[in-house]
């Protein structure tokens, strides 16, 4: 029994290298970086980054898990972004410190979670509206606003978790901005809320030590923003080209690559 389970395994990973070889390679790819990486961190005893890698190599997982479990279909681009986009945040981001040596790195990938994230609300909506046992009709309109909703929702939830992890484990996961000018109705002595403005700040000291950075040290607000800034701008693409998408009834190569199909579900 136990060797027909394996051969039926093997079956099923011929049979998705055959139908799928495009994400059948990038996902063997990046799963072998990533078990180097384990292997690495390993070696080093480093044993936070090895928690990271099996995170990932499960996290790897998921999109097929969900295929199975909600019965459908992932487009190849669509599986093919989530696995990089996994790749990048956790190994390249997280322990080849790319978020530090890439001053842009964390802009590009909150700006693709927002386009992913609206893909996803757009896709959820969309599987609804074509599901033929639910007497459900909706506009272009309103699933384009339900996409960039989704969206925004989760790029919000995702910096309530990174404010409480820095807040509970201080872990600074809103990265700190170093800014030359600063207002604050804090500084007015005459409690009217009238904003004091200090310019050309080059030097702050804490408890007497001169931090050294050039500026004052802005505990993660600008990074907070900067993100849900960008997540809208990802947001807003998609959601625009999911309503057109609607409005001309399913034609656009790449909202078409990146919105799941029901299981067995021809295409329109």
């Amino acid at each position: 029994m136990e060797s027909n389970k394996k051969r039926r395994g093997l079956d099923e990973i011929r049979a998705f290298a055959r139908q799928r070889p495009r994400v059948f390679a990038v996902y063997v790819i990046l799963r072998l970086l990533v078990i180097a990486a384990l292997v690495r961190s390993a070696m080093l005893q480093e044993y936070e980054s090895m928690f990271v890698c099996l995170l990932v190599l499960v996290l790897f997982m998921l999109p097929s898990f969900l295929e199975r479990k909600l019965k459908i279909e992932l487009p190849d681009t669509l599986e093919i972004i989530i696995l990089v986009f996994i790749f990048a945040a956790e190994i390249l981001g997280e322990l080849e410190c790319y978020f530090i040596q890439y001053p842009n790195w964390d802009t590009i990938l909150h700006t693709t979670s927002g386009f992913l994230c609206a893909a996803i609300g757009f896709s959820l909506v969309n599987l609804l509206n074509r599901d033929n046992r639910i007497n459900l009709s909706l506009s272009p309109l309103y699933m384009a606003i339900a996409a960039f909703c989704f969206s925004m929702t989760i790029g919000v939830l995702w910096e309530f978790i990174e404010f409480s992890m820095d807040r509970l484990f201080l872990l600074d996961m809103q990265k700190d901005t170093v800014i030359s000018t600063i207002s604050s109705v804090a500084l007015d002595a005459t409690n009217s809320n009238t904003p004091v403005v200090i310019r050309d700040i080059t030097e702050v000291t804490v408890n007497g030590q001169s931090l050294g950075l050039g500026g004052y040290l802005d505990i993660g607000l600008y990074d907070t923003m900067e993100d849900l800034f960008v997540n809208f701008i990802g947001a807003v693409i998609f959601s625009l080209f999911g309503y057109f998408y609607v409005k001309h009834q399913g034609k656009g190569k790449l909202v078409s690559s990146l919105v799941p199909r029901v299981a067995g579900e021809d295409e329109k």
